[in-house]
This record gives C-alpha cells, structure tokens and sequence, in this order.
C-alpha cells in the first residue's frame, strides 16, 4: 500500500490500483524507482511513516480517492467549479472520468460561473472612472489636472464637484427644454426667438467650458477621443458652432442672406441648418454620465445584444409571414389597402406589436382570422424576451448600485 497524507489525512491506496493510471500524479508516484523523481510529485516525505505528504484541500481528494477505487469520478453540486477543476488538474486526472450527466451540469455550471464573472468584471470597468489620481503624478501640471479631474469627474470627492454634476444635468434639461419651446407656435416670435438663442448660448458655453476641463485633466488625449461619454459631449456642443458658421457665411452679401432666408425650407443649407438643430437632442445622453438606470439600460442592450436580434428576425419573419397572408386573402376586395405585400407591412408591423391603430384593417372573414393569428402570435413573441431582459436589467441596475456605493 501507498501512505498518501493529504491535508493532515491518512489514505491508503494499492500500488497495483495506481499503476492502472500512469499519467496521473499518483500513478507516476507507483511507477517511479527514482526517489528524487518521487519527491518530486509530492511537497513533503515522512521517513518514519513512510507518508508521502501533500499539501492540498482533503476534502475534494476523497473523490479523487473514490476515483481511483472505482474508476469513476464523482462531481458534487455543493463544489466550487474553479477550485475542483484546479485540484483535478494537480492531480493529472482529467474531467472525462466522470458520468457523462454529472459532467454536463458541472459544465453548464462552470460556464454560468465564467459569465459571471465576465459581467461583473464589465460592471466594475462600466464604473471604473477613465484616469484615476495616480496617473497624474510627475506629469506637468498634475496636481492641478488632478484636482480638475475630481472636480469634473468624480462628484463624491467634494461639495463643488457634487455642484456641478448637478448643474450638468440642470443644463442638459434646460437645453431639452428650450430646444422643444422653439418649435412652439407662439414662441417662433421675435422676443421668444432671442430668449431661445440667450438659452442656448448660455447652455452651449456651459458645455464648452466643461469639455475643455475635461480635455486639459485628461492624462492620455488619445484615450479621452476614444471614450464614449466624452464623443457624445463633443456632439453636444459642436451643432451650436456649426448652426453659428453657417448662419454668418458670407456675411458681407446681405442680399444673398435675405434671399437664403425666404428659401431656407427648401434650400440645401436650411437643411442641414435643419439637422444640425435636430442633433442638439443627443445632448439628452449627457444624463447616462450621472445617471445609473440610463448606464444600466445600456450595459443590458449590449449584454443581451443577442437575445434582441433575435426578438428583431422574429418581428421580421413575421412581418413577412403575416403580410403574404394578408395579401393573398384580401388582395381581390374592391377597395382595399392590401394591394401588394409591401403595403401589408405596415399592419403586419403594427399587429405584432399589439398597438393596433386601425388604420388598415382587414375585411374578410379569412383575413380577420389572419389578424386574430398575427396578434396572437405578437402577444407570445413580445413577452418572451421582455421578461429576459427586464430581470437583467433589474440584477444590472442592483450590482451598479452597490458598485457604486462600494465605491
């Protein structure tokens, strides 16, 4: 017999049973004649008891002490995945000796764990802040950069930085609010219009003034162009300055201008006037910057990207399926809006998303059972993703949360 001390426990193992393993670490002990190759595979030798020690969990080596006795190897619930599968790895026994129906659940779990930790790892990169305070020792200006950068980004470091997370997102509101006004009726006055570029000219210097704190704190150029939150403020000032450009060329041709403006509806340059004033939305994404809910919801679209490319092909193949049915029963009722498939997108469109607006409806008894099978068939497909990604975002919004009040 084989004196193997484990953690503090005796076991005893034939030398016959493990020589039918050769590859494994205590078959290679059996096998062995060279004692130094045998110290080798173990971390300790007691002469006097003959014990060959090793320094491992005894926990887990009863099952591979099971192993070598039976020949099969036993994989519990209870065990860690990572702990087990480094313990039979030290052991040089390989997970293939187990049954194949134990084998398969410790898989799924070992898998359901390397998910989880690849999501917590994102979560805590999510909130890891784009430079931290010991990037900017020995760098000119470091200390005055660092204390910048808490100031802008970091808004638990102090009362002032508090203030002005709050002032950001005052600001983003107020632009919202003004670029909504501006489409009013009674505000396209002359006094409503030069209150709404006084607003906009405050926001936008506003904005400015704190992407430059941004850009002058920034320890790397090239990593501030790369982060996202700093491109999406970039965009956010950039249409008040292009709007400005536009509007001030060829300033000294008054007549050309006059012309422009009676044009401007139709003319190329009121257009991209026109979508440049549009861009001014994306300043709503400012938010996400403070906001936990607006940064959860898309950490979850980017986690369950397939999941809702999936809910998109089925939309899809519906939409197809039920407007070729639609089409196929309706096409020859005198009157109708189904006169080709294209035209029966639409309402194949609407009656999977269970809105309904009624504006294209069916008129035969076969069509009607068509678009009782659409909605039905919308109704079962809408609510199996949704469940999925809502419970994501719940555990997502939660871990954020505690990330952040860990922090």
């Amino acid at each position: 017999l084989l004196n193997i001390n484990v953690g503090g426990k005796l076991f005893q193992i034939a030398y016959k049973v493990l020589a039918q393993y050769p590859i494994t670490r205590l078959g290679k002990l059996a096998l062995y004649t060279d004692p130094v190759k045998k110290l080798q595979l173990c971390d300790d030798y007691l002469v006097q008891k003959n014990e060959y020690f090793f320094d491992r969990d005894p926990s887990i080596f009863h099952y591979i002490f099971h192993f070598y006795r039976s020949g099969v190897l036993w994989v519990m619930d209870e065990m860690c995945p990572s702990n087990f599968v480094e313990e039979i790895e030290y052991w040089g026994i390989h997970l293939k000796y187990s049954q194949r129906c134990c084998r398969i659940l410790f898989e799924e779990k070992q898998d359901e764990l390397s998910e989880y930790l690849k999501i917590e790892k994102e979560l805590e990169a999510e909130l890891e802040p784009l430079e931290s305070g010991t990037q900017f020792d020995g760098k000119f200006l470091g200390r005055f950069r660092k204390m910048v950068w808490n100031l802008i980004e970091n808004p638990y470091s102090s009362v002032p930085a508090k203030i002005i997370a709050v002032m950001s997102s005052f600001f983003v509101l107020i632009s919202i609010v003004g670029m909504t006004l501006s489409t009013v009726e009674e505000m396209k006055n002359k006094t409503g219009k030069i209150w709404m570029e006084q607003m906009e000219m405050v926001c936008a210097i506003f904005f400015t003034s704190e992407y430059v704190m941004r850009l002058i704190s920034s320890s790397s150029f090239k990593n501030f162009l790369r982060a996202a939150f700093n491109a999406i403020d970039l965009v956010a000032i950039l249409p008040f300055y292009i709007q400005i450009l536009f509007e001030n060329m060829d300033d000294g041709d008054m007549q050309y201008h006059e012309e422009l403006h009676k044009v401007e509806n139709v003319s190329k340059l009121g257009k991209v006037l026109k979508l440049i004033k549009l861009m001014r939305i994306f300043r709503i994404l400012k938010l996400a910057r403070h906001s936990t809910g607006l940064r959860a919801f898309s950490f979850t679209m980017r986690q369950c990207y397939q999941q809702v490319c999936c809910l998109l092909l089925f939309i899809a193949m519906g939409v197809f399926t039920f407007s070729a049915l639609i089409h196929s029963v309706e096409h020859d009722v005198p009157g109708t809006d189904f006169t080709s498939i294209p035209c029966a997108w639409w309402w194949a469109a609407v009656s999977l998303s269970t809105v309904g607006y009624g504006d294209t409806v069916p008129d035969t008894i076969l069509g009607r059972m068509v678009a009782f099978v659409c909605i039905s068939f919308g109704i079962i497909l809408n609510g199996m993703p949704i469940s999925i990604l809502y419970n994501k975002f719940s555990d997502y919004y939660a871990k954020l949360k505690a990330h952040e009040m860990s922090q």
